[in-house]
């Protein structure tokens, strides 16, 4: 894939705290020293209120856009929306973007070190949950000296994410961007997501966790992938993409062994996660994702939850998103108004399923642009 107006020569970087083991945890225990891998892109300007934190989905990490000059990897996963002239203007705007914790791609988690064991934690890390991820960050952006967020946003879990910061940091943040995400995931998600570990857990290889030393429970992270994978995508882009084709022309004598273009492209993208994910990372990210829950369990106290917020909200939802209905979104966007906060909201249609917030998109690409433009020149008067 050809990497155009992108950032270049970035690395990651890394910021470790809680080194004597004070990062206290919702579940009741304390986790340290706790690393965080994060990138940056554009430039924080004099006054230091052009910072906006980017938070990634389950499946993302710290490298959003670009090429990264210390792993090689390109472009990131937000390449399309990220860079000189994008929507997250890197010639106007500063990004940061970190792996959360429990993540497994620089930051503490199941497969780092335990200080006390020496050894990998596995099954032995502690609980993680977003309001976590959420405090971690809050030590990066006071470490690279941002007083105030110009904006978080993110999708998915990510979109979970910045929902959390509005809460837990209302004074950190000028503004909020929410895009595919709900105040809590559905029943049927947490399905999905609950087969998924079950994949993992009943690999042969997956030992109770403790597989770092052994043989990788490939196949189970894979399987749990394509299971996850089904569900971003909406049935009727799965159908124009790949209808009933087979990936061979020559099929005149169906056997087992003949594959659907489906099957083909789920295998390839179940194979290719496996190469750069912990299965024990899915484990724990899946869990926090299933215990997000601003209703209070279910209770209804949506408005509650907000009645802290300051922030100002841009709030999007996919018409063919059955993953994260608009139903749902909307649910958050009327408790925002109940409590008086300034709201846009937009329910964009696509085909794309869940997965649209990651793919081109110029009308959630306007809505990015103009409500940041929107809200800096509110704070700053520019």
């Amino acid at each position: 894939m050809e990497i155009t107006n992108s950032p270049g020569g970035l690395t990651t970087e890394f910021f470790t705290f809680a080194e004597n083991g004070g990062f206290n945890l919702l579940c009741g225990r304390s986790i340290g020293p706790v690393t965080l891998a994060y990138e940056t892109y554009g430039t924080l300007n004099s006054e230091k209120n052009n910072a906006v934190l980017i938070l990634h989905a389950l499946s993302g990490d710290a490298h959003a856009a670009g090429c990264n000059d210390t792993t090689g990897k390109n472009p990131g996963w937000w390449d399309g929306y990220i860079g000189p002239g994008k929507p997250f203007d890197t010639d106007k705007y500063f990004f940061i973007c970190s792996n959360v914790i429990g993540g497994c791609s620089g930051s503490t988690g199941p497969a780092s070190i335990n200080p006390e064991t020496g050894k990998q934690w596995g099954m032995d890390f502690p609980i993680v949950t977003i309001e976590d991820m959420v405090r971690a960050q809050y030590h990066l952006v006071k470490y690279l000296g941002i007083e105030k967020l110009l904006a978080v946003a993110g999708g998915s879990m990510g979109g979970m994410q910045a929902l959390q910061w509005s809460i837990t940091f209302p004074e950190m943040i000028n503004s909020c961007i929410c895009i595919a995400a709900s105040a809590s995931l559905s029943a049927q998600g947490i399905a999905f997501n609950e087969v998924g570990r079950q994949a993992i857990i009943n690999d042969p290889n997956w030992n109770h966790g403790n597989y770092y030393d052994s043989k990788f429970p490939g196949a189970g992270l894979s399987l749990a992938r394509m299971i996850g994978h089904i569900t971003y995508m909406s049935e009727k882009h799965m159908h124009e993409r790949f209808g009933r084709n087979f990936q061979s022309d020559n099929m005149s004598k169906k056997n087992m062994d003949s594959e659907f273009s489906i099957e083909s492209y789920l295998h390839y993208q179940g194979v290719k996660f496996v190469d750069r994910f912990d299965a024990n990372s899915y484990i724990y990210i899946t869990r926090a994702i299933d215990y997000f829950d601003l209703n209070d369990n279910g209770r209804g106290r949506l408005t509650e939850a907000f009645e802290k917020a300051k922030a100002n909200f841009l709030i999007i939802s996919f018409n063919t998103d059955w993953l994260y209905p608009t139903a749902e979104a909307k649910k958050v966007v009327q408790a925002l108004r109940i409590t008086g906060k300034n709201v846009n909201f937009n329910e964009i249609d696509t085909e794309n399923g869940h997965d649209a917030f990651l793919l081109p998109n110029k009308t959630l690409e306007k809505n990015i642009s103009s409500f940041l433009k929107n809200e800096f020149k509110k704070s700053t008067g520019k």
